[in-house]
């Protein structure tokens, strides 16, 4: 069930406008199969829309991000890029044809790759959202308690988002990010353009999975079948730094 919070410029920002988010809420509820039962409207210099959500899980089928083991296989089940985006946005920058994937992108609920998931058993898992994809995988090898690599050319990126860092259509947050895990991740050579994207900060992300590597297959093919379109982006590992043996990420 889900409780809705919003906030509103009501002398910026028509109520009729604020009818249309809230009807797109509604549906993608609908299609969570997520009750509304409640919420708080408040006016507001800054609009902000969002729900707090309360659900249960079996305990058989919880996928934590602190069980991943040395030689588990990385998938990702969406591309990244949309902090980028949504900067172009509001700065009239985008491409319609790139808005709209990236709307795409957002929109698709994380239920069929959930289905997948749970289903081959993954080690560990987290979503990719306001951290990005090196602080939420960061998340994992510190709380698992081992290392990443992470190959930076398998990683999925939404269409016209390259060119748009170029443009310097960064957000504060990604940038932020990338100052948060410079200390744990070791770039290598890796231009600043390609450090910034893995950092950005996401909207309804993907998941990250780590899968022991006998089942990366099954997880891959369980996730096809759900229609979900899904990349091998790395691997954790026992080693780290020469300073630390554990909670370090290489980007090849």
């Amino acid at each position: 069930m889900a409780l809705q919070l919003v906030g509103w410029p009501r002398d910026r920002l028509s109520l009729d406008l604020l009818g249309d988010v809230i009807e797109g809420g509604a549906e993608v509820l609908a299609e969570a199969g997520c009750l509304l039962v409640g919420g708080h409207t408040i006016d507001d210099a800054e609009p902000k829309y969002g729900f707090a959500v309360t659900g249960l899980v079996h305990p058989d089928d919880l996928i934590t991000n602190a069980n991943a083991e040395p030689g588990d296989m990385l998938v990702l089940t969406k591309p990244i890029g949309t902090g980028i985006v949504a900067t172009a946005i509001k700065r009239g920058e985008a491409d319609p044809a790139v808005r709209d994937a990236a709307v795409a992108a957002m929109r698709r609920l994380n239920d069929a790759a959930a289905r997948a998931a749970t289903r081959v058993r993954v080690r560990a898992g987290t979503d990719v959202t306001g951290f990005g994809l090196l602080g939420h995988l960061g998340e994992i090898v510190r709380a698992s308690g081992v290392s990443a690599e992470l190959h930076v050319e398998a990683v999925p990126v939404l269409p016209g988002v390259p060119e748009l860092i170029a443009a310097g259509m960064v957000p504060g947050g990604t940038v932020r990010n990338l100052e948060s895990v410079a200390r744990m991740v070791d770039f290598g050579a890796l231009e600043r353009r390609s450090q910034i994207l893995l950092a950005d900060a996401q909207t309804s992300g993907g998941l990250l999975l780590a899968v022991p590597a006998p089942l990366h297959g099954a997880l891959l093919e369980a996730l096809s079948e759900e229609g979900v379109e899904a990349a091998s982006i790395g691997r954790i590992v026992a080693r780290g730094f020469a300073d630390g043996p554990t909670g370090r990420i290489t980007v090849h």
